[in-house]
């Protein structure tokens, strides 16, 4: 019976020391991942002092690169123009050569049918120089209209040039001021995902990144919570403060903790 008891003594022991260590490994995940929130909380908030400069500095390098091509495009129709209008100019000199050519013929025709047969090509010709002409008025028309809609959207380009370059000129202005800060909160953001488990981790990049506040892991306020503000039970707010496992909000999906985490988590933050 002694014996039996001794075992049994030791067997709650050790099922207390697993307890513990259990306790103590979800403790120091919750600790990590809330210092981990914390930290992007800090570089979430430098990147709002941002504002929409980034979005609109890029909206505006896309709207002038649009443009850009725009220009290219009808200065290719402006090149095919020209080289069609090369083309319509060597047949009116090839037309005229053939004219004076028959021209000529028509001193030493020897009856009626030559004569006849020379003046239709002459009039045929006449009237391919004609075309020619006409087609080459349109080029020319054309050419002109792309010229003019090329100045209107170069005149364009120039303003919006100008207003990216003041955009990223404030841009870089509050990068510069905010910079430092950011990186220095990235390098110690690095440092604690590496002792967090690659799951939790990835876990953890996935709801931030579905979360439009970029919180993942949020504290309890007010029996609600932190993030979406939707209620908790009773029981659940005690499992969430034994630390026996991690917990999430079943209505958002964000990592819950207490605030006994949240508070050592932003005292050492401190240190």
């Amino acid at each position: 019976m002694e014996n039996i008891s001794t075992e049994n003594a030791y067997n709650d022991k050790a099922n207390q020391d697993t307890e513990l260590m259990i306790k103590k490994s979800v403790e120091d995940s919750l600790l990590a991942l809330y210092k981990l929130q914390l930290i992007y909380s800090k570089v979430d908030k430098i990147r709002v002092v941002r504002g929409e400069l980034p979005l609109e500095v890029r909206d505006l390098e896309d709207v002038c690169s649009g443009i850009q091509t725009r220009i290219e495009k009808f200065q290719e129709v402006i090149n095919d123009l020209n080289n069609q209008t090369e083309e319509k100019q060597q047949l009116i000199k090839r037309s005229g050569m053939l004219i004076a050519k028959y021209k000529e013929q028509l001193d030493n025709v020897k009856n009626n049918r030559e004569y006849e047969a020379l003046n239709k090509e002459i009039e045929y010709q006449n009237l391919e120089i004609q075309l020619c002409e006409k087609k080459i008025k349109e080029f020319n028309s054309k050419i002109s209209e792309k010229k003019d809609e090329i100045t209107q959207l170069e005149n364009e380009l120039n303003i919006l040039h100008s207003e990216l370059k003041t955009k990223e000129s404030e841009l870089n202005d509050i990068i510069a001021e905010t910079k430092k800060d950011e990186v220095l909160l990235l390098e110690k953001a690095k440092h604690f995902e590496e002792n967090i488990e690659p799951r939790l981790l990835t876990a953890f990049t996935r709801i931030r990144t579905n979360m439009r506040n970029g919180l993942a892991v949020v504290k309890i306020e007010r029996d609600a919570c932190g993030g979406c503000f939707s209620k908790i039970s009773p029981q659940r707010q005690l499992d969430i403060r034994i630390h026996k496992k991690i917990i999430v909000c079943e209505f958002c999906g964000r990592i819950l903790v207490d605030n006994e985490i949240a508070d050592q988590s932003e005292k050492m933050l401190q240190e």
